[in-house]
């Protein structure tokens, strides 16, 4: 699984009250997949244009320094594979049995020519070849995920452990314990309602918080 050569991994996500969190899903491919828009999440769509994915890509776990191009029609298949990974991801995490369809979509976007990484030389490091496509990026997502679900990791994939979020990521933690998207998010409601609950159990008269209702 692709991991960023630059700083810790992960997202800025956003509470409904616009408060910035950290979301790492552990993976490359399960990166695409709060980029919302998919079954009942259309409203939080932000792939909205070719540029989108281009700077997505660029907040990605990818390395820094990559050139990309991107087409409508590499912007419609980004979307056709985050809808795939959105089901196969839900349904291991849940232990159901993976749609042939979603594992075909996955197949055929990773058979084709991925992203590719050299060694620059000035500086050592990584680099990316110039001039790479959208159909570059996806095949390099869609081979992380196969990655993902063939490898060690794939009995920790999970969804975050609130009745009202549904991220999805990868355990890749030691202990493998890993509940929540993200302990300052999820996390921490669920500790201020556990709080409140252990209290309301012996003081009925305790005040109620409605930002945590």
């Amino acid at each position: 699984m692709t991991e960023s050569a630059m700083g810790a991994p992960g997202l800025t996500l956003r509470t409904r009250e616009g408060r910035p969190y950290r979301f790492d899903p552990g993976a490359l491919c399960l990166e695409l997949l709060p980029t919302g828009g998919y079954a009942r999440y259309p409203a939080y769509e932000v792939l909205h244009t070719p540029a989108d994915l281009v700077r997505w890509a660029g907040e990605s776990r990818l390395p820094d320094g990559l050139s990309l191009s991107v087409s409508a029609e590499e912007l419609r298949r980004a979307h056709q594979l985050r809808a795939a990974l959105w089901n196969l991801t839900a349904a291991r995490a849940h232990g159901r049995p993976l749609a042939a369809a979603d594992l075909a979509t996955v197949n055929a976007t990773a058979a084709e020519p991925p992203l590719v990484p050299r060694i620059d030389a000035d500086s050592g490091g990584l680099a990316w070849a110039p001039d790479a496509t959208g159909g570059a990026l996806l095949s390099t997502v869609a081979r992380d995920a196969v990655e993902l679900f063939t490898g060690p990791y794939t009995d920790r994939i999970r969804e975050c452990g609130s009745d009202s979020c549904k991220l999805l990521f990868v355990d890749t933690s030691r202990p493998g314990r890993r509940r929540w998207c993200a302990m300052e998010h999820c996390g921490n409601l669920h500790k201020v309602r556990a709080h409140r609950a252990r209290h309301a159990t012996t003081d009925p008269s305790a005040d109620r918080n409605p930002l945590w209702s």
